[in-house]
């Protein structure tokens, strides 16, 4: 639990210092997979019902700049959605990026092989252009749950 807590809050002062630092342009891929790190430490350390209510909070401590945490089920039902509350409860198993990509396919394949990165093409809500995306999802241990964060690029 020790180890848990440092890790938490070692990424917590990571964020403070990054977001400081740069006025906050955009949130890197060191960033989001941390983000994803400490989604899942609050998981295990707050249960799954605290978690989804504070990972769907717009200004909550995991939304940070352009960065949120997503948490879906592994049949690819949204549980959770840091800027996007509309998306909640819907299956998006048969979602396909701008080139037809089942990137939400690809974020199951990638959490039952351990968690990763998936790239694909998105509309980024700043630029309203469809840009290269890439997002970091990992399972969360004994749970049919994963998380995940991503960065445009």
């Amino acid at each position: 639990m020790k180890k848990a807590f440092l890790v938490s809050a070692l990424a917590t002062c990571f964020f403070a210092v990054a977001m400081v630092g740069k006025g906050f342009a955009g949130g890197t891929a060191d960033e989001a997979k941390a983000l994803v790190e400490k989604a899942i430490i609050y998981v295990n350390a707050n249960g799954t019902d605290k978690s989804i209510e504070i990972f769907n909070n717009p200004q909550g401590e995991f939304v940070i700049g352009d960065l949120y945490i997503f948490m879906f089920d592994l049949s690819g039902v949204v549980l959770a959605h840091g800027t996007n509350p509309k998306l909640i409860g819907k299956n998006m198993h048969e979602l396909k990026d701008a080139d037809g990509k089942l990137f939400v396919q690809e974020f199951e394949e990638k959490v039952k092989s351990g968690g990763g990165w998936v790239d694909y093409q998105w509309t980024n809500p700043e630029t309203k252009k469809v840009q290269p995306k890439s997002s970091y999802v990992k399972g969360i241990e004994g749970m049919d749950y994963y998380v995940g964060c991503g960065i445009y690029k």
